[in-house]
């Protein structure tokens, strides 16, 4: 009853919960799933039980969260609160959901995928969410080059750098045959991992720092075709003696996934070197690792007002810099370079229409429009109720994060279409 104990009495701030809910097979949203909200602690009572909407969204939960300071400072002290939800939906298994994360003033973000209730498995899938790797006890990472030979045969097979729209994280360390694979869209990947690894409350500046890092080594994973090139089929492990630590079924934050999304095309480099720097990096408080970044500097950095690229030469030098990939994969066109908004016209507007048309057929709730060409008030109402359902700030204006979000959820719709 540590957790409860610890809610009661020391829960003195509050942070938010928004759940979704798709359908694993086809990707598409459940409306009228049950959700029922206990303390990780304590699941035999229930605190809340919400619906989810036509989008397959709840409404935004107010929780009670831990002081702000416990994750300003490394700390005994828990510094996220800890909840579990039951999903129940008709013609679905049920799914239970423990260890999710809720930092005070922070939005965290659960995304539940369930299986049709004829999938083979138990009734009720459970996943446990294991501890925050600040706060739970994890083995540091084996030092390895920064760079990769070129000279070692079938190690660099990629002739550019490209982001890839998925990549395969095997669940356990490289040699373990019995751990799971799991295809994750690498922006959700990178999601993931950040939110696994440093905490959402830290100042912006610290947190871009960290992504570029977590996005650069998955790059080099994948440049390099580091695993396959042993004789592996996966892109990288969810180990932390070797990469990162992801988790599998974890929530995310709304801060941290706004920061991924502005800067997924980026990594970082040194010059004359074509593949993406292996930014390797350590807490710096339960382990030590000189001329790497370490995660709670780098927070104290940003105290300070160091800029993103600050930080990050302070610890891997001046020569480093932050470069973009030269394409997407399994994106249908790229950002057009500026917003689009009430008046724009021209192709770019006319593909954004067509998507949303497609989207719409999935999500309901999102107006029809007419490809046209021309970005007027019925755009602009479908890209308001796009951004709703979906997290970003409801602006009615395609940015650079709207955009590529759009042009995800329509490959995922299409490729849904596809496989019906």
């Amino acid at each position: 009853m540590k957790n409860l104990h610890y809610l009661q009495q020391e829960a003195v701030d509050k942070g938010q919960l928004r759940i979704r809910v798709n359908s694993k097979s086809e990707g598409l949203p459940i409306a009228n799933a049950k959700i029922t909200i206990s303390y990780t602690g304590n699941p035999s009572q229930p605190i809340e039980e919400v619906t989810t909407d036509e989008s397959g969204n709840s409404e935004v939960l107010t929780l009670d969260a831990p002081p702000l300071e416990y994750s300003m400072e490394p700390s005994e002290q828990q510094p996220y609160a800890e909840y579990t939800i039951e999903v129940a939906a008709p013609g679905y298994r049920s799914i239970n959901i423990s260890g999710i994360d809720v930092l005070p003033e922070e939005m965290s973000l659960q995304n539940v995928e369930m299986d049709s209730e004829d999938a083979a498995g138990d009734p009720l899938e459970n996943i446990v969410i294991p501890a925050h790797t600040l706060y739970g006890n994890y083995p540091p990472k084996i030092p390895e080059e920064e760079v990769k030979s070129v000279n070692d045969t079938g190690e660099i097979v990629l002739s550019r750098v490209v982001i890839p729209e998925y990549v395969v994280v095997h669940d356990g360390a490289p040699s373990d045959s019995t751990a799971t694979n799991y295809y994750e869209r690498y922006r959700d990947y990178i999601k993931n991992v950040a939110s696994s690894e440093i905490y959402a409350t830290w100042p912006a500046a610290t947190i871009r720092a960290n992504v570029l890092a977590i996005m650069s080594f998955t790059l080099n994973r994948v440049y390099t075709e580091w695993y396959r090139g042993k004789g592996y089929n996966f892109t990288i492990t969810s180990s932390t003696a070797y990469d990162h630590k992801f988790m599998p079924g974890r929530n995310y934050f709304s801060s941290i996934s706004a920061i991924v999304d502005e800067v997924f095309e980026n990594y970082l480099s040194r010059p004359n070197v074509t593949q993406p720097i292996l930014t390797q990096y350590c807490d710096g408080q339960n382990v030590t690792c000189p001329n790497w970044m370490t995660q709670w500097g780098s927070k104290y950095l940003g105290d300070q007002g160091y800029s993103t690229i600050e930080i990050l030469r302070n610890y891997y030098g001046n020569s480093l810099y932050i470069n973009t990939a030269e394409g997407i994969s399994g994106i249908p066109a790229s950002w057009p370079g500026y917003n689009l908004s009430v008046g724009s016209t021209g192709n770019k507007v006319r593909q954004l229409q067509e998507q949303l048309a497609r989207i719409s057929k999935a999500y309901p709730a999102i107006p029809t429009v007419t490809p046209d060409g021309i970005y007027g008030s019925s755009t602009r109402q479908a890209v308001r109720r796009f951004q709703s359902i979906f997290g970003l700030p409801v602006t009615g204006d395609v940015d650079y994060r709207t955009w590529y979000e759009i042009s995800a959820i329509y490959v995922a719709v299409t490729r849904i279409a596809e496989l019906v």
